[in-house]
């Protein structure tokens, strides 16, 4: 199954899987960034990070695999009178030849063995001082029930991130939070959380 079928397959339902609210973590980091900067979301599904951003003055790009994620977030941009320029691909097939100020990604479902690329692609579009800024499931989710993959190769460790961007300023952490994102992902969870700062 491609990365459209099985998110198609989630977002085809009523409602939003993952809620209205912005990814906590992500927004709780607004204060590091300049308004008006241009701002990525990775794997953004139906929208809710990048409306967030969009209402706070980010000109926002959004990308994901499926068109009814991103159909349910351009007919809420619609709503709330937001600009946000949307692209549907599988993140395997991104290249971007231009620079962000900041890239923000919560939960993106990749195989350990695709990551290197992308995460080349994600130093290399970021602009000189700019943000990388997500949330993921560790490893360690396995032993919760709050949501995430059931899949090892689709978690994350402390150490995937930290043999990656290695001319970037890196603080990458592995907590236990309390999730509250739609029915999608409620109680309590295994993350890792990255802030990273490309020198």
């Amino acid at each position: 199954m491609s990365q459209q079928e099985f998110w198609n397959n989630k977002f085809a339902r009523d409602g939003y899987l993952y809620g209205l609210k912005p990814n906590t973590f992500l927004a709780s980091k607004i204060k590091l960034l300049k308004r008006d900067s241009n701002l990525l979301c990775l794997g953004e599904g139906e929208g809710r990070n990048a409306i967030f951003f969009a209402k706070r003055g980010f000109k926002v790009t959004a990308i994901d695999a499926s068109d009814i994620g991103l159909e349910k977030l351009e007919n809420r941009a619609k709503e709330e009178n937001l600009e946000i320029q949307t692209c549907c691909m599988d993140l395997n097939d991104w290249q971007d030849d231009k620079k962000y100020d900041v890239i923000v990604a919560s939960y993106l479902h990749m195989y350990k063995d695709e990551r290197a690329q992308l995460f080349e692609q994600i130093e290399e579009s970021l602009a000189q001082d700019g943000y990388f800024i997500g949330e993921f499931f560790s490893k360690k989710q396995l032993n919760y029930t709050s949501g995430g993959p059931k899949d090892e190769d689709l978690l994350y460790s402390v150490d995937d991130f930290k043999k990656h961007f290695l001319y970037c300023e890196k603080d990458i952490k592995e907590v236990v939070t309390i999730l509250d994102e739609g029915k999608g992902h409620q109680g309590e969870a295994c993350v890792i959380r990255v802030i990273i700062q490309k020198l």
